[in-house]
């Protein structure tokens, strides 16, 4: 190995590029999307499912396809170093997912509402809204054949982003298609493709008879015209594949959700067939993908289960923050209840006791704690409560101690207004003091 391939023996180690660390109060926000997340999912009343990081290889590359940009050129692959297993790291979360459902059956007593929560790794160059390891939230429908379900995801994602406050996001729809009406539309796209070869890449050229449809997500302004002009899937779509796809758009039209029918949408995994969306964005310049997905009805058998339909759809946390941000929502913050202020070190068995009655109490304290054994000065602690953005001060002075008493200052509401109690009556104040939840 050369000296660069070597980690320092000595000296500050630092993160892998593009795996970034997530520290408070950015972690705060992660936390307030991921639990109205959970509150809209049990409304909705999918159910948490939970697969390993770490998955086999031919997973991903049954599931996902040889010829995909993710399985070419993106996947963390490495031999287990006991049996020498091709392993690699998630690069997404649907095969897992399904690979979970088929090895434990779960589709033996019907279908089943499923969403995760967890980090995806892919190896590509780092940039705004794009990182090697990155955060992702999505819903599987497993077992439901019918446009409803499409509708109820689709609706699903709608719901949080008024949840969350956003309104910039637009939804794409198309329909792929069954195999036979892929295949078909496959077929007449090599035929385009091949009376303008001078126009095309390297990279569509490459992927002109393994992979055209991919040719159509072409992000070369060259090209552009000539994607504009190629065969739709729309125009080989059967009878039932255009039923399917109008009743979606109806069940959508019917519930006031604003469409755009996008016949150049394709998705980049190769299991999709059907319904394929996309929520876009104009806020997040390149990266303008916050949630996609689709319908695939065939990945349940490929990897090994009984023949059953599926949909689903996968959007990144750190494009949804970003979104967030970008539309001036604001920073999410936990809001703390009360700090505690003690004056002395002695007095921090009583204190303790006291803030645990609180806490258990569901109000949240954070207490002043010594340096060296000692507490500080008063100024100095009052200086910290107010940054800690408490609500409430909770002071155990040296006369409050004495009389087993605490002085509750109030820092945010009123003028500084203060009240000494018992400690006795402290946990009556508290049973008064509604908390403010993170939202």
């Amino acid at each position: 190995m050369t000296k660069k391939e070597n980690p320092p023996a000595t000296g500050k180690l630092t993160g892998v590029k593009g795996m970034n660390d997530v520290m408070p109060p950015e972690s705060a926000a992660v936390e307030w999307l991921e639990s109205r997340v959970r509150s809209l999912m049990a409304r909705y009343a999918y159910r948490n499912i939970r697969t390993p990081i770490v998955e086999r290889t031919p997973l991903f590359v049954r599931g996902l396809g040889e010829v995909t940009d993710i399985v070419e050129k993106e996947m963390y692959s490495f031999e287990d170093r006991l049996n020498g297993d091709p392993l690699t790291l998630r690069p997404e979360a649907t095969a897992g997912v399904v690979r979970a459902v088929v090895e434990h059956s779960m589709l033996y007593e019907g279908g089943k509402r499923l969403y995760y929560i967890g980090p995806m790794f892919r190896h590509e160059r780092p940039q705004r809204g794009r990182y090697r390891q990155f955060d992702q939230i999505g819903a599987e429908a497993l077992g439901f054949g019918g446009a409803e379900v499409d509708a109820e995801l689709i609706l699903l994602a709608v719901a949080l982003w008024k949840d969350v406050g956003l309104t910039d996001v637009r939804l794409e729809l198309n329909s792929l298609g069954q195999p036979q009406e892929r295949a078909a539309h496959r077929q007449a796209l090599i035929v385009y493709f091949e009376q303008h070869l001078e126009l095309l890449d390297e990279d569509a050229k490459r992927r002109l008879h393994s992979n055209p449809l991919r040719i159509l997500d072409t992000k070369n302004p060259a090209m552009q015209a000539l994607v504009e002009a190629a065969p739709r899937p729309l125009d080989y779509l059967g009878r039932e594949s255009l039923a399917h796809f109008n009743m979606l758009k109806e069940i959508l039209d019917a519930n006031g959700v604003t469409y755009t029918v996008n016949p150049r949408l394709v998705r980049g995994m190769d299991y999709y067939n059907l319904t394929v969306f996309e929520f876009t964005t104009d806020r997040l310049g390149s990266q303008g993908t916050v949630c996609a997905g689709g319908r695939y009805d065939y990945l349940v058998e490929q990897l090994g289960g009984k023949p059953a339909p599926a949909v689903g759809w996968a959007l990144g946390v750190d494009r949804v923050l970003e979104l967030i941000k970008e539309q001036c929502l604001g920073v999410i913050e936990p809001t703390l209840d009360a700090y505690a202020i003690v004056s002395d070190a002695t007095a921090l068995p009583m204190v303790l006791q006291t803030l645990q009655t609180l806490r258990s109490m569901g109000i949240s304290v954070q207490m002043h704690a010594s340096v060296a054994g000692s507490m500080g000065s008063m100024k100095s602690q009052f200086k910290r409560a107010d940054s800690s953005k408490a609500r409430h001060a909770l002071i155990f002075g040296t006369d409050e101690v004495e009389k087993n008493l605490v002085t509750v200052k109030s820092l945010r509401e009123g003028s500084g207004e203060q009240v000494t109690r018992s400690i006795a009556e402290i946990a009556d104040w508290a049973s008064t003091l509604q908390s403010i939840p993170l939202n």
